[in-house]
C-alpha cells in the first residue's frame, strides 16, 4: 500500500474587478513537503473573464498567472524567489494579496499521488 501524504492546496482566483470582488477559480497550487512536490495548474476561461470584465487585458492576466508554475519549479528562472526552499515558495504564491490574482485560504488532505490529487483537484475546483 502507498504512503499517505499530508498536502496543503491553495485556488487560484482571477478577480478581474477587484471592487466588485467577483471572482474566477483559474488554477490550483499543491504542496505535499512529505512528497518533495511543489507544483500548480492553471487553466484560463477568457470569455467568462471577459463576461466579468470585458475590458480585462488578457495577456497582463496570463503573464502573471505563468509565473505561478514557475515559482513551483523553483531556480534562477522564477527570480530571488526561486531561490527559497519548496516550503517558503509555496508559503510566497499563498500569501494573501488585494490584486487581480489572489490565492484562496490554504486547504489540507491527505494523499498518496500529489499529481494525480493536483488534477483531481483541477476537475473538482477549476474546469466547469
Amino acid at each position: 500500500m502507498p504512503a499517505e501524504y499530508t498536502y496543503d492546496y491553495a485556488i487560484v482566483r482571477v478577480v478581474p474587478r477587484v471592487d466588485r470582488g467577483e471572482q474566477i477559480n483559474v488554477g490550483v497550487i499543491l504542496s505535499c513537503a512529505d512528497a518533495d512536490f511543489l507544483d500548480a495548474r492553471i487553466e484560463v476561461d477568457e470569455a467568462l473573464l471577459r463576461a466579468i470584465d470585458p475590458g480585462i487585458d488578457i495577456a497582463a492576466v496570463r503573464a502573471n498567472l505563468d509565473v505561478i508554475p514557475a515559482v513551483c519549479r523553483g531556480g534562477p528562472e522564477a527570480g530571488p524567489i526561486g531561490m527559497l526552499p519548496t516550503r517558503g515558495r509555496f508559503r510566497w504564491l499563498v500569501a494573501p494579496r488585494s490584486t487581480i490574482i489572489q490565492p484562496s485560504a490554504v486547504h489540507t488532505g491527505r494523499t498518496s499521488d500529489p499529481a494525480a490529487c493536483l488534477t483531481s483537484l483541477m476537475t473538482r475546483i477549476v474546469r466547469r
